[in-house]
């Protein structure tokens, strides 16, 4: 079986920059990063020391693996307009069926990194869950390989599952991350630092590697404290979306205290 070497990156926001510095590290050759943004294009070529481009007609044909890194809304967008010569194409969306690519390539897949990704945050990819996805066995052995040589996390994950993950996910994580602003909001309303919240996320984030969430659950909630929930509400009248959310959420941990 042949390998992956030579791979375009298409995409220069927070994932391609990561999966370009990673796939370099692992010795595969980045041939062409592209990007709408040419500047965005010319810092990330610079530093994975490669060729940029801006027009999609411009993409080499001389790759093995052309990675889609870009927001949903863009994704379709480039699959009609790009032209590979039916080369192995992904994308790297954990919402987007498989079956897009089918437009600009007999050979497709999946590449998608499970985590949240920001430029400036260094990342070590051995210790990311990689899911992947193709359309012939084939493709996916390469994937399998290619993946493998970034980490040992690699799940064979279908674009049905990949949507349900997604949103897993969006609830492990995007949501918990929007209450970590409330809760800023709340201790800075009132002069204290969020910095004294740090250390019970962090407990909270830890607990959950070893404990199943619900087992790992406290709080006035859980214990069916209504005394404590009701002066909670009190002090969120001036927050009524707040005082809403609270509201959902201990009644739903109650709910399932009471299964």
């Amino acid at each position: 079986m042949s390998e992956i070497k030579k791979i375009v990156l298409i995409g220069a926001g927070n994932l391609a920059t990561h999966l370009a510095i990673a796939l370099k590290h692992a010795g595969k050759e980045i041939m062409q990063i592209y990007s709408r943004s040419i500047d965005s294009a010319k810092i990330l070529a610079n530093l994975v020391q490669t060729d940029y481009c801006t027009d999609l007609s411009k993409i080499t044909d001389k790759a093995d693996l052309y990675i889609i890194a870009v927001k949903d809304d863009v994704l379709t967008e480039i699959v009609r307009a790009l032209v590979i010569k039916n080369k192995l194409i992904v994308h790297t969306s954990g919402s987007v069926t498989m079956n897009v690519l089918g437009q600009c390539s007999t050979n497709f897949g999946v590449f998608y990194p499970l985590l949240t990704f920001s430029k400036d945050h260094d990342l070590n990819f051995s210790k990311i869950p990689l899911c992947i996805e193709a359309n012939t066995n084939y493709n996916l052995e390469l994937l399998k390989h290619l993946a493998l040589s970034l980490t040992d996390k690699v799940f064979f994950i279908n674009s049905e599952q990949r949507k349900i993950l997604h949103l897993a996910a969006v609830f492990a994580s995007n949501f918990p991350n929007f209450m970590y602003s409330i809760a800023e909001t709340l201790v800075k309303d009132n002069n204290m630092d969020f910095d004294l919240l740090k250390p019970l996320i962090m407990e909270t984030a830890e607990k959950v590697q070893t404990v199943k969430p619900l087992q790992a659950q406290t709080g006035p909630a859980t214990r069916g404290d209504h005394k404590i929930m009701e002066m909670h509400l009190d002090l969120l009248e001036k927050y009524p979306e707040y005082k809403n959310l609270y509201l959902i959420i201990s009644n739903e941990i109650l709910r399932k205290k009471n299964e």
